[in-house]
């Protein structure tokens, strides 16, 4: 961050009431491509000014978008679908270039935010309320949803476009407004969402972006007029978005940090388990909260295959950049990490790792990789124990451990006790153990012989315990509930009185 602007670089503006904002900006930050540790822009940090500015356009715009028939409003959200689709590589070219995900994950996660905006477009029916005839006598009773009003969204560095579809779809849809902050790692993808939701019909003021870190956040969290926060990120800042936002008479749901688990049965079938370990452990260079982290295997026979054969297939995976030195998709199949800090971050966990005694079985800082970016191969630690660090702490890297357990009851247990509980996996053949898995882990999302089980956008995403600050989970239904507010009417008419005055409630006889 510097107070000054680098005059070399394209300036990356806020976006607010329709258009770009450059705002009164006392600090910068570049936004660097990961895959060569290079800055390509710089981008504005909002100051507090800025937030009320995105504030103030919020909630101009929110009487009369309350005001439009759901069914208009998924007119629009159709269109903005459409466009996103249509618009797909653009969309797909920034988030490579400021995350570094391979353009396979970058796309996959654009198609899974798609998913959610699908979901929103049926708001008609997912509004429908209850209605209840002659709940007393020539009484009904009905209820109807409501929009909460502004809406603030704060989306991680991680999943720059498939979370804020996840958010602010179902928010619009609801009808509601969104100031939308994104990580000021990589904006560039949130801006052209909100570019397309205008090209397709979405009024002024209904979604605005605002780009920063603390001051645009506290900004935002603490403004009178937003009436609702959603978060994804670190459990720590989580944490103080809760506390601050519900202080100042918010509703809140904030998602935090996680370390997900893949218990493994002996029965299982392994060489699938490992094929899709692999892909959970090491898919996004493991900057992902759905990430498996842990294997816990049952058995020495069992853990012994899969170190083998995790270690094999895990030396062999293709890193490297995005994009090849022609702007054409590379054969990559892991990225780098976000940043130089973060990964000497999971650098100290390798070292913490081997340090509290785990097995290095394969070392990822040692695989020679002929760029400059932010790349690390896949580790793998055997012989993890649960009170190291590299157990209970997340690691957000292509980091993998292997803790070994004597029985079914064990894992559970050694899950179970975990303070964070996002996501779990349970690999096996048998559907009875399968099924007392399902209703005893205390975990907020199961896959079995499914590892990386985030629910399709009909479903909700959400995790349990130090995973979740929450009372809704995200998209879905609980999304719907999330942003609105539950209206009851009971009502009788004046022709149906016929009684004279009455001074007790409405009954049923």
């Amino acid at each position: 961050m510097t107070g000054k602007p680098n005059h070399q670089l394209k300036v990356i503006h806020h976006f607010i009431n329709g258009e770009f904002y450059p705002g009164s900006p006392q600090e910068w930050g570049e936004i660097i491509d990961p895959s060569i540790g290079n800055a390509i822009a710089q981008l504005a940090y909002a100051t507090n000014e800025d937030a009320q500015v995105a504030v103030h356009a919020a909630h101009a715009a929110l009487p009369a978008w309350m005001d439009t028939p759901p069914a208009s409003r998924a007119k629009i959200l159709f269109r903005w679908r459409q466009l996103l689709e249509d618009n797909q590589q653009e969309i797909i070219t920034h988030i490579s270039r400021e995350h570094g995900k391979s353009t396979t994950e970058a796309l996959g996660s654009l198609m899974r935010g798609i998913d959610v905006l699908e979901f929103a477009c049926g708001i008609p029916n997912h509004l429908k309320g209850e209605f209840s005839v002659n709940v007393g006598r020539s009484v009904d009773s009905f209820s109807l949803r409501q929009p909460v009003g502004v809406v603030a969204v704060i989306t991680p560095f991680n999943f720059p476009i498939m979370v804020a579809l996840w958010t602010t779809s179902v928010a619009i849809a609801c009808g509601n407004t969104v100031i939308l902050k994104p990580s000021e790692k990589n904006p560039s993808a949130a801006l052209l969402l909100a570019e397309l939701a205008i090209k397709a019909g979405l009024p002024k003021g209904v979604l605005n972006v605002l780009n920063g870190t603390q001051e645009a956040v506290n900004g935002l969290i603490t403004h009178p007029d937003v009436a609702a926060v959603s978060f994804v990120g670190q459990t720590s800042t989580a944490k103080y978005i809760q506390e601050t936002a519900i202080r100042h008479g918010k509703r809140v749901q904030a998602f935090g940090a996680a370390k997900n688990h893949a218990l493994v049965m002996p029965d299982a079938d392994l060489p699938q388990t490992v094929d899709a370990i692999i892909g959970a452990a090491y898919g996004s260079a493991g900057e992902r909260c759905m990430a498996i982290s842990v294997v816990v295997s049952v058995g020495d026979v069992t853990a012994d295959y899969l170190v083998k054969h995790i270690a094999q297939k895990a030396k062999t995976l293709k890193i490297g950049a995005p994009f090849d030195g022609g702007g054409n998709d590379s054969q990559a199949e892991m990225g780098p990490l976000i940043s130089h800090p973060h990964r000497e971050r999971v650098l100290s966990y390798i070292k913490k790792g081997i340090t509290q005694g785990a097995t290095l079985v394969l070392d990822g800082r040692t695989q020679e990789i002929p760029l400059d970016g932010y790349f690390l191969g896949g580790s793998l630690f055997d012989h993890v124990t649960p009170e190291m660090s590299i157990y209970q702490e997340e690691i957000f890297g292509p980091v993998l451990c292997i803790v070994r357990v004597k029985s079914y009851e064990e894992g559970l247990q050694l899950i179970n006790n975990h303070p964070y509980a996002n996501g779990v996996a349970l690999f096996t053949r048998d559907g009875d153990c399968a099924r007392d898995f399902c209703q005893r882990i205390q975990v907020g999302m199961v896959g079995v012989n499914v590892p990386i089980p985030v629910p399709v956008g009909y479903h909700s995403f959400g995790g349990w315990k130090a995973s979740s600050f929450a009372d809704h989970g995200m998209h879905g239904m609980e999304g719907v509930r999330f942003f609105t507010k539950l209206k009851t009417v009971t009502s009788r008419w004046p022709s149906g009185i016929r009684s004279g005055i009455e001074f007790s409630l409405p009954t049923v006889e």
